[in-house]
């Protein structure tokens, strides 16, 4: 799972809330055709320098407005004392400069395009803008209280990536985080208007989040992540400047901004867990499940393939319960499965160290299967003991050209984990899946740097839901029970998000459904509804985009026969970042097609 704003919540965490913002937030419907007039006014110079104009300004104006994005991309600032501008004329200003570059985007003839790097570029963009404008509706920055990644856990972050070491890092890094307190009270400002006008998070969501702050605000200060410049750096002025503007500032808000939530918001919080609760809310499902998988399907549509899909899943579970347990129920085969005495862990540092081995086995035989391996590591790293146990789920932060991908895992209930589930999730988010497919995109030359600040999550998480059956072909689980229930999850998500948004699933309906797989004992389950609640359709993307990349490989192979080469398949599927899967698709369908081409000629 990348977060929100690669975000991610790779799981690249957290929602920046201006219209500019990239990752989850930023996806979109099919893009509209261009205009008519246009078609007749664009030579393919033209059009491709007019699409560069368009991404030049947006990726400006991103990295202007929200410069905190660029730690999540890979991308290296010439400035790091940024800081979003959380504020309603902000957003009105962002949203202008939103609605010129989606004009004059609809203007050029993308069909001088095809084959060239800027009909990627404008794919991304198009998509981009149109979900923009499309989740304007939501109004999120007026119920922006997420367990999965919000301000609070970006900014944390930020604060240890934040550089220092010369007079010129540490004046910026003095900068920037005397600016947060301030953030700080604008926050609670949105959420007070939200609450005037009838938009909250759901209680249990926000509790989780209080809980968060709790765990943040009794650290000490110097264990704080938001003392890190001054741990980095051995300037004693310094060091005491951003003691003063933690002890003073920034706790203070935080404090201010943890008692708010645990009292007047909580308070007046809704109770439902569906976003329709909202005002608006049935058209911000419908926008945002377009901008999370990028493909035009109503969420009827795909919660009906969701249960198709989930039946035969079932189905080919039992065959692998038969032949390893002798059982033919699926409840008894994942109840086994999930006793299995080999199969579970002793201590936070067995699963750890499992996770680790996992993930350099997978590295280890990836060149196998990829024909453009990248040379980025990705390295295992526990969550933060302040994150353990809030609702926030395993996810991979992206690295740059100096800093390895970080698959991020949570250590606390070892004894609620198990060994093929632990296999599952490390080859989703580390090889071959999130770190192969982001490292990859972040080295190819010649696309523009735009596709490095947006995430679309239907091909992105799709990626990874295909990478965990990919492991199973490449021989990686060393388990018996991570290829039955590797099966058992998959494409619940398409059922039980629009359940719970779309179809009046109760908490206690959603969470049975999800123990059924196995995959959620006890309190994970718990903790999924109310990611499900936060993150309304993000959870469908997974296998929305993984069903679509085995639907591409499947038409390759019976096109291509003995021909078909597994290595170049991947390396087509992930040479241009995560592509809206309409122009995947379309990628592919070329690539099919100049195969073609070349038979017809031989022949």
């Amino acid at each position: 799972m990348i977060f929100n704003q690669k975000a991610l919540l790779v799981s690249i965490p957290f929602l920046f809330t201006l219209g500019l913002s990239s990752c989850e937030q930023a996806t979109s419907p099919a893009p509209a055709k261009p205009a008519a007039s246009a078609t007749t006014e664009y030579p393919v110079s033209k059009a491709a320098a007019a699409v560069t104009a368009v991404a030049d300004r947006y990726y400006a104006g991103v990295l202007e407005r929200t410069p905190e994005t660029a730690y999540f991309s890979g991308i290296e600032l010439e400035r790091h004392d940024g800081m979003e501008d959380n504020s309603p004329v902000g957003r009105t200003l962002a949203a202008g400069e939103v609605d010129a570059m989606l004009h004059d985007l609809e203007q050029i003839d993308i069909a001088a395009l095809i084959g060239k790097p800027e009909w990627i570029t404008h794919a991304y963009l198009l998509q981009t803008l149109h979900s923009s404008v499309a989740q304007r509706i939501c109004r999120a920055e007026l119920w922006n209280v997420s367990q999965m990644g919000s301000w609070h856990t970006a900014y944390s972050q930020i604060a240890q990536l934040q550089p220092v070491g010369s007079t010129e890092s540490r004046l910026q890094s003095i900068t920037r985080w005397s600016k947060l307190a301030a953030y700080i009270d604008q926050e609670i400002n949105n959420l007070k208007l939200g609450l005037e006008l009838g938009y909250s998070a759901p209680k249990a969501v926000v509790q989780r989040v209080v809980d968060q702050f709790d765990g943040l605000l009794a650290l000490k200060i110097e264990d704080s992540p938001f003392y890190s410049p001054a741990s980095r750096d051995d300037d004693a002025a310094f060091t005491r400047a951003t003691r003063k503007i933690v002890a003073e500032q920034i706790y203070p808000a935080l404090q201010h901004y943890r008692d708010f939530l645990a009292g007047i918001y909580l308070t007046a919080a809704r109770s439902e867990l569906t976003v329709t609760a909202n005002p608006d809310g049935l058209a911000c499902y419908q926008a945002l499940l377009q901008s999370y998988t990028t493909l035009e399907r109503s969420g009827k549509e795909v919660y009906e393939l969701g249960q198709a899909t989930v039946s035969a899943n079932k189905s080919r579970v039992i065959e692998l319960g038969l032949a390893t347990y002798g059982l033919d129920d699926f409840a008894a085969i994942i109840e086994k499965a999930n006793n299995d005495p080999a199969d579970g862990f002793a201590s936070k540092e067995e699963l750890l160290q499992f996770s680790r081995d996992t993930v350099q086995q997978a590295a280890v035989e990836m060149p196998k299967w990829v024909g453009s391996m990248p040379s980025q590591g990705v390295e295992v790293v526990p969550f933060e003991e302040h994150e353990e146990g809030t609702g926030m789920s395993a996810h991979y932060r992206p690295g740059s050209a100096d800093r390895p991908g970080e698959y991020r895992i949570p250590l606390n209930l070892p004894e609620e984990q198990s060994r093929g589930n632990a296999e599952t999730v490390a080859f989703h988010e580390a090889w071959p899946g999130h770190h192969l497919q982001v490292a990859i995109a972040q080295s190819v030359e010649g696309l523009h740097p735009v596709t490095q600040i947006i995430w679309f999550s239907g091909p992105g998480e799709g990626w990874a839901r295909y990478a965990e059956g990919l492991a199973e072909e490449m021989g990686l689980y060393r388990t018996t029970t991570g290829p039955i229930t590797r099966r058992a999850w998959p494409a619940r998500g398409m059922v039980v998000d629009p359940g719970i948004h779309l179809f009046d699933w109760s908490r206690e309906q959603a969470i049975a459904y999800l123990k059924e797989s196995g995959r959620y004992p006890g309190s994970l389950a718990e903790q999924m509804v109310d990611r499900i609640a936060i993150l309304p359709g993000q959870l469908t993307a997974y296998d929305s985009g993984g069903l679509e990349i085995i639907a591409l490989r499947k038409m390759a192979e019976k096109t291509m026969g003995d021909d078909f080469d597994i290595r170049e398949f991947h390396d087509r599927v992930l040479e241009n970042g995560t592509i809206p899967l309409i122009q995947l698709r379309s990628h592919i369908e070329n690539w099919i097609g100049e195969y073609q081409a070349q038979q017809e000629v031989q022949e």
